[in-house]
């Protein structure tokens, strides 16, 4: 295990015995996901107690073979190890659109991940996209079960954890954070991926593929593309720490964090 963990004291700090991990983009990779908890799980145990929190930072689906079943983890999740909290990405909104009677999204929704996540509820991808529009949906609508369609709508937008904000995709900067678009939280990039100011707290977030966690002055990026790189990463954060765990899908392991 390699662990190397900045301690500055101008780093960010979490609330005193409280501990959070974000998880970063899982699309319908359900392997990795389960390596990736027992990771986090191991982690736990090997550390002084806290108050556990597992931070899941959005688009659960599309592109990996495993929607139905990363939701149907998730809804699940009863654990006294941690406490999750479950964020919305884009794909869990065009997925609620779409199952909403949103014809003109079902196209652009099947190219761009729906797909997969179509075939993981047992439906056939090209027929769907064969059919009239109105019967496609009403095909999607009978084959996601309540139970998931109500957990995608119980998902939220952000989490704040003393100096640290989870947020999907990013925020606008220069705006309140009351007064943030949804749409730029869950859709943002080059505004707010090229910017360097200091928005009063540190942002983790997924939704930008990076090959390794993009460690910014004022964001963290934990989005390895996990449904074609095999990679899914969380950042670990206690106090002024931080490290990260990766997990890959034939083996899994503590990876080192990404800066010095």
């Amino acid at each position: 295990m390699f662990n190397f963990i900045r301690k500055q004291d101008r780093l960010p700090r979490t609330p005193i015995g409280r501990r959070a991990y974000a998880v970063g983009d899982i699309h319908g990779c359900d392997d990795l996901l389960d390596l990736l908890l027992a990771e986090i799980e191991t982690d736990i145990a090997s550390r002084p107690a806290a108050e556990n929190y597992v931070v899941f930072l959005g688009d659960f689906i599309d592109r990996g073979p495993s929607s139905r079943a990363v939701i149907e983890r998730l809804r699940g999740l009863r654990t006294e190890i941690f406490k999750p909290v479950f964020l919305i990405g884009n794909h869990e909104e065009v997925f609620l659109r779409v199952l909403g009677g949103e014809h003109s999204l079902l196209a652009s929704w099947l190219k761009f991940g729906g797909a997969e996540c179509a075939r993981s509820y047992g439906l056939d991808p090209k027929k769907l996209a064969r059919m009239d529009e109105e019967l496609a949906l009403e095909a999607l609508g009978q084959a996601v079960p309540q139970s998931h369609v109500d957990f995608l709508k119980e998902l939220i937008d952000t989490f704040r954890f003393g100096d640290y904000l989870f947020v999907h995709a990013g925020i606008r900067p220069g705006i309140d954070l009351a007064q943030q678009n949804q749409s730029d939280l869950r859709w943002i990039r080059a505004a707010f991926l090229d910017d360097r100011t200091n928005h009063g707290f540190m942002v983790v977030h997924g939704h930008t593929i990076s090959e390794t966690v993009d460690e910014q002055p004022n964001r963290i990026g934990v989005d390895t593309g996990a449904y074609c790189s095999g990679v899914l990463t969380a950042i670990g954060l206690e106090g002024a720490e931080r490290w990260y765990l990766r997990t890959k899908a034939i083996k899994s392991e503590q990876n080192v964090s990404l800066v010095d």
